[in-house]
């Protein structure tokens, strides 16, 4: 029988972080909603209706329209008719921040936001802005895809039942059993193991020391250091 390994933080998928970058772009990091709504944005409806059997192309539709949406769009408040009753207006549910961009290096990501600086000291100048860069481990993008409504999977061509986003983050490694792995002969009477198993054997202990590192409160950087070593050898 498989068994598994608890990894000791949240990993990337090496077969699937394009997808993870590609759907992080897709909706708010911040409330986890799509960025784009059929109710408000012109034409999205009409192509969600066109790609609805084919659940690829649907999902490179929402990303191409959602990626360009710097800001999840808030509710906007209602309106009084002629007879004092509230309107309700057609609205997208949003929490109206903004978006950063997300980039992809190697097996990291990261996101970059747009950093105002004033160009003088009254205020009075023109404003600058200038990209601020920050390292977005695979936990916190796992608390973001967790944060994904069912609905707007389903917007997706995902799936909320069998696809879920927050899948395609590791937070367990499979483990083969012996027969899936069997050792081989070096010559003579000499017995090596399988090359799996030796991967298997690097990523448990590198979450082990990760493991033991937090326990024992070091340092961030040296944390993230060996979460570094953990990612790189689940992928490999």
């Amino acid at each position: 029988h498989f068994g598994h390994l608890d990894l000791a933080r949240p990993v990337y998928h090496i077969g699937f972080i394009n997808k993870v970058k590609k759907i992080l772009e897709s909706v708010c990091v911040h409330c986890g909603k799509l960025k784009a709504d059929a109710l408000t944005t012109d034409g999205f409806a009409e192509e969600l209706r066109l790609t609805s059997k084919n659940r690829k192309r649907r999902f490179q539709k929402v990303w191409e329209r959602c990626s360009k949406i710097a800001t999840c769009e808030a509710d906007e408040p209602k309106e009084e008719d002629e007879m004092g009753d509230d309107e309700e207006k057609a609205s997208h549910g949003g929490c109206g921040q903004e978006q950063p961009a997300i980039r992809r290096d190697g097996l990291r990501l990261y996101t970059q936001w747009r950093k105002t600086k004033e160009d003088n000291e009254d205020g009075q100048g023109p404003k600058m802005t200038q990209p601020e860069r920050k390292k977005l481990s695979a936990a916190e993008a796992l608390a973001i895809l967790k944060r994904i409504p069912d609905e707007d999977i389903d917007v997706m061509g995902l799936s909320r039942e069998w696809a879920r986003p927050e899948w395609m983050i590791m937070t367990v490694m499979p483990v083969p059993p012996p027969p899936v792995r069997p050792g081989i002969s070096e010559g003579g009477t000499a017995k090596g193991e399988d090359d799996l198993t030796y991967k298997l054997a690097e990523i448990i202990k590198a979450s082990q020391q990760l493991k033991r590192f937090e326990e024992e409160g070091a340092p961030p950087h040296i944390v993230d250091e060996f979460e570094d070593v953990l990612q790189y050898h689940t992928a490999t």
